[in-house]
């Protein structure tokens, strides 16, 4: 009975987390729309590995505090995302896309309880290493699926 309690406290908690020195916090209350793993060239980049772990929620439910530095490019998909990430620790935070104003992106690694992050699916799997072992459990798409 203690594990049902846990489990169902833990799904009305809000999602916390920020960057490494504490400049910048974000609170997500709601659930992730989408937990996924991007393999994605830009992804990797940023990451230093094969690829980025993240939880995408709606955008109604986030409140953030801090200044992030914020950098526009065009993702794979052709669309303008804009990642943002401490200027005091560097720490990659969030992300937003033109494409999808609604919804907010923080990466896995920036929870405060990182062991909330439950991927659903691969994406981008058509530019995956085979070194970057990844569940083989997951839904695998070759870009981004619809949401």
């Amino acid at each position: 009975m203690t594990d049902i309690i846990e489990k169902t406290a833990e799904i009305d908690q809000p999602y916390t987390g920020g960057c490494a020195c504490g400049a910048i916090r974000y609170e997500i209350s709601g659930k992730p729309v989408f937990q996924n793993d991007c393999q994605c060239r830009d992804c990797q980049r940023k990451s230093g590995t094969g690829h980025g772990s993240y939880l995408t929620f709606p955008r109604a439910g986030v409140k953030h505090s801090g200044e992030a530095t914020r950098w526009d490019m065009v993702g794979d998909s052709g669309n303008l995302k804009t990642r943002a990430f401490c200027p005091h620790c560097g720490s990659p935070v969030y992300l937003t896309f033109a494409a999808m104003p609604e919804v907010f992106t923080v990466h896995a690694a920036s929870l405060d309880d990182p062991g909330r992050y439950r991927p659903q699916a691969i994406t981008y799997g058509v530019r995956g290493h085979a070194w970057d072992f990844l569940d083989p459990a997951l839904p695998k798409f070759d870009r981004m699926p619809p949401m």
